[in-house]
């Protein structure tokens, strides 16, 4: 993987934090762009060898989205690997949920999957060899309770996923999607707390998954050795899900 360049959106925490030191630990200098600041990524980075860039961006945007891959293109170069992970958690009953929440949570976990991929995308496609990885949930094989916004906007992923991988094949880019189970974040932190113990016993593997369980699937599909791999949702649930 050495000397190709990676996105990463919400890089600057939990899973995405963790995708971007492996990728730069495989030898992939990484973009890092998040709304929050990348100091402590950017550290980590360092600390693997690898090279690193911090854009702080509001993907929600779609001006500050093209400025931001402007700037990875001018400080990095074009990218051939792109990361779709900035996603929100929001638990409430479905009663309780406004027009307004429903549009948020599909504003981020979707439209920004969108706007994103549309942005790299020439730069994908250029050279012939491409890779997208979007972060979706083994809660779309489930049901979390009072998650129908967040349930509905991670299945989306994956028809997105599916239809892109299709488009794309002839030129070289494969697009597949990583589905966790629940795992420790600062977004995740900030749900119900009774989750840290009741999912763990769930799965087949009886702890709480840490962002780091997720790397190792993420540094296989955007290797050379998963050029033959399109399409799929990969659950890493710790067998939560079991297929």
């Amino acid at each position: 993987m050495g000397g190709r360049i990676a996105v990463v959106t919400g890089g600057a925490n939990g899973i995405g934090r963790a995708f971007a030191r492996r990728l730069a630990a495989d030898g992939v200098s990484v973009a890092v762009l998040d709304r929050a600041p990348a100091e402590a990524v950017l550290a980590d980075i360092e600390e693997a060898g690898g090279k690193g860039i911090g854009v702080q961006v509001d993907l929600t945007d779609p001006a500050e989205i093209a400025t931001a891959a402007e700037e990875v293109g001018a400080r990095l170069g074009t990218p051939q690997v792109l990361v779709n992970n900035v996603g929100i958690y929001p638990f409430k009953p479905f009663e309780d949920v406004t027009f307004e929440e429903w549009r948020k949570v599909f504003e981020v976990n979707v439209d920004t999957l969108f706007r994103v991929t549309q942005a790299f995308l020439p730069g994908l496609t250029e050279g012939g060899w491409g890779r997208i990885v979007n972060v979706t949930s083994n809660s779309v094989s489930l049901v979390i309770p009072s998650a129908t916004p967040y349930m509905s906007s991670k299945m989306a992923i994956i028809g997105f996923t599916r239809g892109l991988a299709t488009e794309l094949a002839e030129q070289g880019v494969t697009v597949n999607a990583i589905a966790p189970s629940f795992t420790r974040t600062p977004g995740t932190e900030a749900g119900p707390a009774e989750f840290f113990d009741i999912v763990p016993q769930l799965q087949a593997i009886k702890r709480l998954q840490q962002p780091e369980d997720l790397a190792g699937a993420l540094s296989f599909l955007v290797s050379d050795d998963a050029g033959f791999i399109t399409g799929q949702t990969f659950y890493v649930d710790g067998g939560l899900v079991r297929s």
